[in-house]
């Protein structure tokens, strides 16, 4: 009896241990914890937020929101509902608040901003307190627009607190007024963008790739003291910001740039080519930054090869060839796969790079993201812009996860 009490009161004591070390390790990593939950979820829920709130037009003219919402959206609202708008327009006038709303109803209606400028500065002229049937009148008398139904059914769709629109507008799509999905009927950018976008990102992992492999083979079987030089080399551009090395390709690629003088001065070009603010220039540029994320990975899992392994292949009668490609590029998969994920989803999100040498041919999705929050102030669509980006990544790393890691998983 005594026994087991004591057995009892060890396995007691000794799974309170265990529940302290738990303790312990939760404290310590708590302040990681933290920093994830401020720097990357709350952003994220904030952006994911972002892309289907919209409460814009419903705070700035309530009253005729909710009044549009009940409207069949066929023939013009009522004259209560344009009396209601038109009064609210008038206040939003005198408080100098009418070119927010023409901003907002501008997005969904483009050329709406000169009309409700146009409307509230005749409004604002006009005493208060009219009859529904007069300001009713006014309002359709102040621009000709009003007599449009395609104008109220922008700003019913735009008065929609919560909407799925900006992620319509990101996939190029819109909604007829039976509420079916359309093609949009305007200029379709996003989508083009975007594939064009993952064709760049996937044309720099390729490269990056090809002049990785190779840097990161010579480095693993180099002696030591080449290999450190080779790598403090690739180190080295990490000590340089990143604007002072894309500018200096600037200098590389322009018309009058080194590249152009010494084709022209080697009679292999007649007249300067135009390298630089094109798709061509992106591609090379961000290939040169992003080179060290390709070799790094590459070179620590080729430094931890057993040459004996391709020895042993020889041995038994394999080809040269052979043996790399069945015994030494196998193991040195791994690298090789962590590398392409790494340059594949940074290059997607690049932005200074693009910015100041893709000119309107290399520009990135990133770029319009940014357009979008900092000079058209549309933070909805950037958001929804975003958001397409995670889900797309996201959905690329389950399909890499699929395909690729359980074999690794059986080739470990």
């Amino acid at each position: 009896m005594a026994t087991i009490l004591t057995t009892s009161h060890k396995l007691h004591a000794e799974q309170q241990g265990q529940r302290r070390r738990q303790r312990q390790a939760l404290l310590l990593v708590l302040p990681l914890l933290a920093f994830i939950l401020v720097a990357f979820a709350a952003p994220i829920a904030s952006m994911l937020y972002r892309s289907v709130y919209n409460p814009a037009l419903s705070t700035l003219i309530p009253k005729t929101a909710e009044a549009l919402s009940q409207w069949d959206g066929q023939s013009l609202p009522d004259a209560a509902t344009r009396a209601s708008f038109a009064s609210e327009l008038q206040a939003l006038a005198q408080t100098r608040q009418a070119g927010t709303l023409a901003t907002a109803i501008n997005r969904h209606y483009p050329g709406a901003t000169s009309t409700i400028n146009q409307s509230a500065r005749f409004l604002r002229q006009k005493s208060d307190a009219q009859p529904p049937e007069v300001a009713a009148q006014w309002l359709m008398d102040s621009h000709a627009d009003w007599e449009k139904v395609e104008l109220w059914r922008a700003m019913r769709i735009g008065s929609q607190k919560y909407t799925s629109n900006n992620f319509l507008t990101a996939l190029d799509l819109e909604r007829t007024p039976k509420g079916e999905l359309q093609a949009r009927s305007s200029a379709r950018i996003y989508v083009p963008l975007f594939v064009k976008t993952f064709g760049i990102a996937l044309s720099i992992t390729l490269i990056c790739a090809l002049l990785g492999y190779p840097l990161a083979f010579y480095m693993a079987q180099a002696k030591e003291r080449t290999a450190n030089l080779l790598l403090l080399l690739i180190l080295l551009p990490f000590l340089t910001s990143l604007l002072v090395r894309t500018t200096a390709w600037i200098a590389l690629l322009q018309t009058e740039g080194l590249i152009n003088n010494l084709l022209l001065w080697l009679g292999w070009i007649q007249a300067p080519l135009e390298l630089l603010y094109t798709r061509f220039s992106t591609i090379i540029a961000m290939t040169h930054i992003l080179l060290p994320f390709m070799v790094l990975p590459l070179y620590s899992v080729m430094r931890g090869i057993n040459p004996d392994y391709a020895q042993a292949a020889l041995s038994l009668g394999s080809h040269p060839l052979g043996a790399f490609c069945k015994v030494y590029f196998p193991l040195s998969r791994p690298g090789l796969q962590a590398g392409a994920l790494l340059v594949f989803i940074i290059s997607i999100g690049y932005y200074i790079t693009p910015a100041l040498v893709g000119g309107t041919d290399g520009q990135l999705i990133a770029n319009l993201i940014a357009f979008h929050m900092q000079q058209s102030g549309n933070w909805g669509l950037a958001a929804a812009l975003g958001s397409l980006l995670l889900f797309v990544v996201l959905l690329l790393y389950w399909i890499y996860d699929r395909m690729v890691g359980s074999g690794q998983a059986q080739l470990v």
